[in-house]
């Protein structure tokens, strides 16, 4: 289910930034040969920034990619290590519904003032900002379903369980994941090669 969600989320993603680039490179080209201008590259871009980046917040939590200072982490015992863990996706998850609680109010200014983009194209700003909505109540839904399991994991026990799904990144677990990721491409390369 976990991979499911990160290959959808992913694909979302990186089609929002191969439409911008396809819109960006005509706008571009005609300019140059045509001297005519779309006249809204430049606000596709602001709204697919702002899809994208809620879209990166949910898969950043599901790799575990979120910046967390863990200087002292490794060297606390292994039950604190655990707390401040579940402490650490229970604080996200919290902040996450905060996001989407004020994103909500947000949304509901723009209904009522009617509120549009104040570009040539005068996009309601509804549209982009409903998108954006919808990227931050999923990252609200995937960390509140992670804090949820860390929450079960400390209830029940399961100490090293909860540290390892929820400890930051050591610098061991990035270095294997970059060599595990080398020799898939190199495995693929291999294979390409051979057919």
């Amino acid at each position: 289910m976990k991979q499911r969600i990160e290959n959808l989320l992913a694909t979302v993603f990186g089609g929002i930034f191969l439409l911008l680039s396809a819109v960006v490179t005509v706008e571009t080209l005609s300019r140059k040969l045509f001297n005519i201008s779309l006249q809204g590259a430049d606000e596709l871009g602001g709204y697919a920034l702002a899809v994208g980046s809620t879209i990166a917040f949910s898969l950043a939590l599901m790799g575990r990619n979120h910046i967390r200072v863990d200087v002292f982490h490794e060297h606390f015992p292994r039950r604190l290590q655990a707390i401040l863990n579940w402490l650490a996706i229970v604080t996200l998850a919290l902040f996450g519904a905060f996001i989407a609680w004020i994103a909500f109010k947000v949304i509901g200014d723009t209904l009522q003032y009617g509120s549009t983009a104040q570009t040539p194209w005068a996009t309601p700003l509804i549209w982009p900002q409903s998108v954006w909505y919808v990227g931050l109540v999923v990252f609200a839904l995937v960390a509140f379903g992670y804090a949820v399991h860390a929450t079960r994991l400390l209830l029940s026990g399961h100490i090293d369980i909860l540290n390892h799904d929820f400890q930051p990144k050591s610098a061991k677990d990035e270095l294997k994941e970059e060599l595990d990721d080398l020799a898939l491409r190199q495995s693929a390369e291999q294979q390409g090669a051979q057919t």
